[in-house]
């Protein structure tokens, strides 16, 4: 026999021996385990959101990232499609919905609004006690000489929001609030016409956006957080079905 075919013979060998070894058990123990998938989940897919707004829709640190847990469901629906759709403004959420379904947004609202982890501490304020009162009496009983109905009509008499379609104004930072408030009054931020957030945010001053955020962020979250069951507005809302 040739040393080439000795060779031949031995690599054959030694490549039967390693593949009846690896058919043995427990061959594999220091064989590279296979890559670990991540569950196919809603809950697995929204840790996108994670990052900015919390693993539960609780919110973070950070001003401008709102609370989401807990909202109705159609309220935060309508966010989804205004963000990929155009009606807000906001590049990170414009670019990650933009592709996305109607169903599937349909169900990251359902997923949020049956989130229910704590409210944060409410906010220490950084007002005198004369902007905290004109911001409670404008929440509270609103400003009807100049057309401003009290907040607490639509979002609830609690704050929490109302079904189906409004949220709550509790759990937010007073920069968020007051951003949202200017946004509205400058068209910048929209929502289905009549656009009544954009009329009320018409009638506020400077002073009065200022002094709303102010109190709201200051107050606690009540025992009973859930939105307010639907109840007739002061005015007309395209938000709001009928």
């Amino acid at each position: 026999m040739s040393h080439r075919i000795v060779r031949v013979v031995s690599a054959f060998a030694a490549a039967l021996v390693g593949a009846l070894t690896l058919s043995l058990p427990g061959a594999r123990l220091h064989a590279a385990p296979p890559a670990e998938r991540a569950p196919d989940t809603l809950q697995a897919r929204v840790m996108g959101c994670a990052a900015c707004h919390g693993a539960h829709g609780e919110g973070t640190d950070n001003d401008y990232f709102p609370r989401l847990a807990g909202k109705p469901e159609g309220y935060l629906y309508n966010q989804l499609i205004a963000f990929r759709d155009g009606g807000r403004s906001y590049p990170p959420m414009n670019y990650l919905l933009a592709y996305l379904p109607d169903a599937y947004l349909k169900q990251i609202a359902a997923f949020f609004a049956q989130q229910h982890p704590p409210y944060p501490a409410p906010a220490t304020p950084r007002v005198d006690a004369a902007m905290l009162a004109l911001g409670k009496s404008l929440v509270t009983n609103g400003a009807p000489e100049r057309k401003v109905p009290a907040c607490a009509a639509c979002h609830g008499a609690s704050l929490t929001g109302m079904q189906p379609a409004i949220p709550g104004l509790l759990g937010l930072h007073a920069d968020y609030i007051s951003a949202q408030l200017g946004a509205f009054r400058y068209g910048t931020r929209r929502a289905a016409s009549p656009d009544c957030m954009h009329d009320i945010a018409s009638h506020l001053a400077e002073r009065d956006i200022t002094a709303i955020a102010a109190w709201l962020a200051a107050q606690p979250a009540p025992a009973d957080p859930m939105p307010a069951a639907p109840a007739p507005l002061p005015l007309a809302c395209g938000s709001v079905p009928h």
